[in-house]
């Protein structure tokens, strides 16, 4: 990421609240009364997400579930077995404490963390947290690459780009503002001509990524400044570092103020991070990624 002009909508982002539908799926009292643990009373809706899931919770019992029709339980049982793994080592995450599935659609009921989202953290407050986001990016690429069994390197990544431009579903605002009036085509054409490099540089740095790692799946305790769990880990798997960095760096950028402060910002996570920073990898993975949904 050259700058800080560059911007990305992170697919966490809220819409639809209050609304129980999946693309035009609508979820009945009956349906929700099968999925959901103890029926549909009690549960409430907290968003509806650009992913396709629906995301609820239960006060009483401090417990989340996130809801798909019958055609996204693939990825939903993704995410579970990933927070699985993910629960087992020291970095944050949240807690499975159940998985149903039937025919119209899938559930996850995960423990809730106390926190709050990075991405609702004025400047000052993701400032005082920086430290600790930076750690547990840290953590999570330290884990042994050897003991992951999920894969989302160039080679997992590039046959989605592709059938994502050729069946036209890329969606524009996920792209970085200057380029989201260029054809996806032509994006394509750029990434593969660094193609080479960038696997030479992934082979080189392989570690365990997030796979999303934008602020809204992040969540911190805004008063310790702790990160408290890293959320939404459906993508997890061994890839180049630059694939979460790039954009948790882009997506932190639209809290700060200024461009100045983006980039002392930028370099101390670098520093607490241990690497020197590359914008022509940045770059390039803030343009592969959109292409990847």
């Amino acid at each position: 990421m050259c700058g800080h002009t560059t911007q990305v909508r992170c697919r966490s982002a809220e819409q639809g609240k209050r609304k129980w539908s999946h693309d035009g799926w609508v979820l009945s009292p009956l349906v929700l009364a099968e999925l959901l643990p103890g029926g549909a009373e009690g549960w409430e809706t907290v968003a509806g997400g650009e992913s396709g899931a629906s995301l609820v919770y239960d006060r009483g019992t401090q417990r989340y579930a996130k809801v798909v029709s019958s055609e996204r339980v693939a990825e939903l049982a993704a995410e579970r077995d990933r927070c699985f793994w993910i629960s087992q080592t020291a970095v944050p995450s949240v807690r499975v404490l159940d998985w149903r599935q039937t025919d119209v659609g899938a559930c996850l009921v995960t423990q809730a963390v106390l926190g709050v989202p990075a991405s609702e953290l004025d400047a000052q407050a993701l400032l005082k947290a920086w430290p600790s986001l930076a750690g547990a990016v840290r953590a999570l690429h330290d884990l042994a690459t050897d003991r992951c069994p999920y894969d989302r390197s160039l080679a997992w990544m590039m046959p989605l780009a592709r059938a994502s431009v050729v069946e036209g579903r890329v969606v524009a605002d996920f792209l970085p503002v200057a380029l989201q009036g260029t054809p996806p085509a032509q994006i394509l054409e750029q990434i593969e001509r660094e193609l080479p490099v960038r696997v030479a540089q992934e082979r080189a740095d392989l570690v365990v990524c997030h796979g999303d790692l934008c602020l809204p799946n992040i969540l911190v305790d805004p008063d310790a400044g702790r990160v408290k769990a890293l959320i939404d880990v459906g993508r997890l798997g061994t890839a180049d570092p630059y694939g979460d960095i790039a954009l948790l760096l882009a997506t932190a950028s639209e809290t700060w103020p200024d461009e100045a402060m983006a980039r002392q910002a930028d370099q101390q996570f670098a520093r607490l991070y241990g690497t020197q920073l590359d914008p022509e990898r940045q770059d390039f993975y803030l343009r592969l990624d959109p292409l990847t949904w």
